[in-house]
């Protein structure tokens, strides 16, 4: 049994937290205070995706939806810096579009790079022989570690086609592929034999080919989530050429007008852009035709509005040969496969250091405050050490924390609230 097509999935990846800094000094024989000499933490691994050839589905993140990276080790005595956590390599098909799941916006195609970082491990913290000083000679403490980036994401997978056969269900498209290539689509007489996307390599002559995708049979409302065409019109977003049958036959009792126009309505609802993509028009089924009427109503509508027609018979291969190499003849003039560019832009914090604007909220005796660098600060402060806990009170106390809240009315006895640490105010 065929696995299952799955081209779009929402998974949470969480980067390794960095491992914490050591409070150790140096022990020697014949060395007395010796100093401190702890080791950093080691950095936290990241969460990568990497473009995989051979994949062609997103099925494997049906089930596992979160992805975690190894934390980074702490550090130890003696100066030696904790291990950096293992990168989890994440492998995706070629074509997967990383979205933000928050905002939709894109974060990288992965078409054209050979790996992206979507989420950084978390810095390692210090270890105490960065805080000497010559005031403060044996400090007791160290920085703990940062947690890595997290985040939903959306992976979405646009095929890589540079041709895309679109239409009504049962109008030939899967015969046609199966005609000029090597693909072996299903093909029966009933709409939506077509379930999922198939492709197939077009050899023209030595040294032209090209890529052909036959999507599921497209219906009117698609655009609105109606039919198999909704989940994928995505399909044909990097087409370079689009080839739209049109059932001339009139064996179903339907116009083949009033189908032209209803495809390229729903096109346009789906994407504008995308309907005004190169378009050849082929009356397929001409075999079946006992009157021509209705090839000759389509290419008088269909030229009139600038496109290109052809007669078809892809069950009787008649006219294959010459769409192939208009096919090719156009794709030589069109641009390659289209790649979606980076639109998301990340939160940037206020401010990198303990200075600058900070959001402070009151309820009564309660104050609450938020700032990006105080949720870094009070993350790396080790709160069971008396000096850790010092020093945090002076980084506050220098970014001017504690002026502005007592500009604000802060009394003795109120509680300051920050990011999981309360404590009591006194000046």
């Amino acid at each position: 049994m065929a696995a299952a097509f799955v081209d779009t999935a929402r998974i949470t990846i969480v980067a390794g937290h960095g491992g914490h800094g050591a409070v150790a000094f140096h022990r020697e024989k014949y060395v007395a205070n010796g100093g401190p000499d702890g080791g950093d933490g080691g950095r936290g691994g990241s969460v990568v995706f990497v473009p995989d050839q051979s994949m062609s589905t997103l099925m494997d993140f049906r089930y596992k939806r979160k992805y975690t990276a190894q934390p980074g080790m702490d550090g130890s005595g003696a100066r030696r810096s904790g291990k950096d956590g293992k990168d989890l390599l994440i492998r995706v098909p070629r074509g997967t579009v990383v979205r933000d799941a928050e905002t939709g916006e894109v974060l990288q195609d992965m078409t054209n790079v050979d790996r992206y970082v979507a989420a950084r491990g978390g810095r390692g913290g210090w270890g105490n022989q960065h805080f000497a000083t010559p005031t403060r000679q044996a400090p007791r403490f160290a920085k703990a570690g940062l947690p890595g980036e997290s985040r939903e994401v959306i992976l979405e997978l646009k095929l890589l086609a540079d041709v895309g056969l679109v239409g009504f269900p049962n109008v030939g498209k899967s015969t046609l592929l199966s005609v000029v290539s090597k693909a072996h689509p299903k093909i029966a007489n009933y709409h939506f034999t077509t379930l999922m996307p198939n492709l197939g390599v077009v050899y023209v002559e030595e040294g032209v080919s090209f890529v052909m995708a036959d999507i599921p049979g497209i219906i009117e409302g698609a655009s609105e989530g109606a039919g198999l065409g909704h989940d994928f019109l995505r399909h044909i977003d990097r087409c370079r050429l689009l080839v739209h049958l049109v059932d001339v036959s009139g064996s179903e009792g339907r116009d083949p007008v009033a189908d032209f126009d209803a495809i390229n309505a729903e096109l346009k609802e789906y994407s504008p852009e995308l309907s005004q993509r190169p378009m050849l028009v082929c009356g397929n089924k001409s075999d079946l035709c006992f009157d021509d009427e209705n090839q000759k109503r389509l290419r008088e509508h269909v030229e009139a509005l600038g496109f290109e027609y052809f007669d078809l018979s892809a069950a009787t291969h008649g006219g294959v040969r010459e769409l192939v190499k208009k096919i090719a003849e156009k794709l030589s003039t069109l641009p390659p496969v289209k790649v979606f560019e980076a639109t998301y832009v990340p939160k940037m914090p206020t401010v990198e250091t303990g200075t600058g604007e900070v959001s402070i909220e009151r309820e009564g005796n309660e104050w609450y405050v938020e700032a990006p660098w105080l949720e870094h600060l009070v993350e790396s402060t080790n709160f069971a050490d008396f000096e850790s806990r010092n020093w945090l009170d002076k980084q506050l106390r220098q970014a001017g924390l504690f002026d502005k809240l007592e500009s604000m009315g802060i009394q003795d006895g109120d509680t300051v609230a920050m990011y999981g640490l309360e404590f009591e105010y006194e000046r």
